[in-house]
């Protein structure tokens, strides 16, 4: 292979990184709605209660920097809205639960409704104003921030 090749290769390899890595952020922290409805108890993942009105279940890890960062906003959210919980669950003490919840990545959210059915999904540090719409969608609220 002479220099020619070589630079090219390594051009396709840095043009390549970088779409898969825009691509990356560009879908993670998005709300994604449910594929299928499956319902989530309180018991199940070690928590005392659910939110009467939405529960924000965050699968996190120990030493996940941006899992504390999702922490913050998610129990923000809760905090600013009537009914809402936030529910952290570290993976680290329940491994078991990323297999039965699909979680590949931390953090991971999951959006429940009254039951308990999981609504959306959410891969990576989760956006604010989207997680706000997603919960405004679920519990038919048109709470608007001043």
């Amino acid at each position: 292979m002479n220099a020619w090749e070589a630079a090219a290769v390594l051009v396709a390899l840095v043009v390549a990184a970088t779409v898969g890595g825009l691509l990356w952020r560009r879908t993670t922290g998005r709300v994604r709605t449910a594929r299928q409805t499956r319902v989530v108890t309180a018991a199940e993942v070690g928590a005392p209660t659910f939110g009467s009105a939405a529960t924000l279940l965050q699968f996190s890890t120990e030493f996940c920097a941006p899992c504390t960062a999702t922490a913050r906003i998610l129990s923000g959210i809760a905090d600013e809205r009537p009914g809402v919980a936030h529910v952290d669950v570290d993976l680290t003490h329940r491994p078991d639960l990323a297999s039965r919840f699909g979680v590949l990545q931390t953090p991971t959210t999951l959006v429940l409704d009254t039951s308990g059915a999981i609504r959306a999904r959410i891969g990576g540090a989760a956006r604010a104003d989207e997680v706000r719409i997603t919960i405004d969608q679920i519990t038919g609220s048109d709470h608007v921030n001043a």
